[in-house]
């Protein structure tokens, strides 16, 4: 299936984005991997506190058929996988931006406080 075929016929371009930005992880993979750069599986699963091992392979996976993800699998043992960001995912995550702006100043304006990462329970 091409990239952003999963769904459609879409309305509009909103409707378009949101196809492969729906789901709670998706965009904070976008926001992981931009940040930190290329990160193997545990790593990701480190950085997103509360996410299921199940739900990141899942969203991984459709945001690798949608050109966003990059996902290199090096031959060793014990296997190596790391993932990136496309230049596709890159321009998301770039258009998403302003949205994360919009996002922050209404944390400001309500009163929310950013998670404590350090402050979740582990999962260990």
């Amino acid at each position: 299936m091409p990239p952003s075929a999963r769904r459609g016929p879409y309305f509009c371009g909103i409707d378009a984005a949101m196809d492969v930005v729906t789901g709670k992880w998706k965009s904070l993979i976008l926001w992981e991997l931009h940040h930190h750069g290329t990160r193997r599986f545990a790593e990701l699963r480190r950085g997103l506190p509360g996410v299921s091992e199940k739900m990141l392979v899942q969203h991984l996976r459709e945001m690798e058929e949608d050109g966003l993800v990059h996902r290199e699998v090096y031959r060793e043992v014990p296997p190596k996988v790391e993932y990136s960001l496309t230049e596709h995912g890159t321009t998301l995550n770039a258009a998403l931006a302003p949205l994360g702006a919009w996002g922050t100043d209404r944390m400001r304006r309500i009163g929310a406080e950013k998670i404590a990462i350090e402050a979740l329970p582990s999962r260990r």
